[in-house]
Formats: C-alpha cells, sequence, structure tokens
C-alpha cells in the first residue's frame, strides 16, 4: 500500500491513471503524446504505476498497451474508509463552525 500512495503523489501519475480509465489499453506513445514528456520519462512514470500493482503492460509487436489493475486501488480505498469517519466528523464540525461565524 505505501507503494500505492506513493505513486498516486505525483500528478503526471494520477492523471495517466485517469486517462486509462477513461481510454483503457492506450499504447505508451498515445500515454505520453498530450504531455511534455520525452520517453525515458514517460517509461519511468509508468514503471513506479507498474512496480505499485496499479498498471499493467501488455505488448504486441511493438506497441505497448497499458491497462488499469484495480486491486491496490481497491486495497487503498479500503484502508481509507476505515479512517473516513474521523475526517468526516472534524469537516461536519468545521462546516459548523463556517455557518455560526457567518451569522455573527
Amino acid at each position: 500500500m505505501d507503494r500505492t500512495f506513493s505513486a498516486l503523489a505525483d500528478p503526471t501519475r494520477r492523471n495517466l491513471l485517469l486517462r486509462l480509465k477513461e481510454e483503457p489499453g492506450l499504447s505508451v506513445s498515445e500515454l505520453a503524446r498530450p504531455l511534455s514528456l520525452k520517453l525515458p520519462g514517460m517509461m519511468k512514470h509508468l514503471d513506479v504505476l507498474y512496480d505499485a500493482g496499479l498498471i499493467t503492460r501488455s505488448k504486441t509487436g511493438r506497441t505497448v498497451s497499458v491497462h488499469l489493475s484495480p486491486g491496490p486501488m481497491r486495497e487503498a480505498m479500503a484502508w481509507l474508509q476505515r479512517y473516513e469517519r474521523f475526517w468526516t466528523a472534524s469537516l461536519d464540525r468545521l462546516a459548523a463552525f463556517v455557518e455560526k461565524d457567518g451569522e455573527q
């Protein structure tokens, strides 16, 4: 799970995961095209995502396609949900405070 959160800490990697959610099976070149990354930089990001188990890669000829792998994300979400009640209560208290302060 540490690798999952570490991989998700980078906005470029989160963007790649979002694109793969919307367009499954994109090639490495297709993923890199809209970003200002050269292929070596893109491969480093993909390696981090792969090492975290968030993606899989398959090769057909010279084309490498990338797919989401939902297992690690499900595990991270389950972990976060265990703590959701703590921040929900805090956010509720903050909202009540702001509303009360706004009335004065």
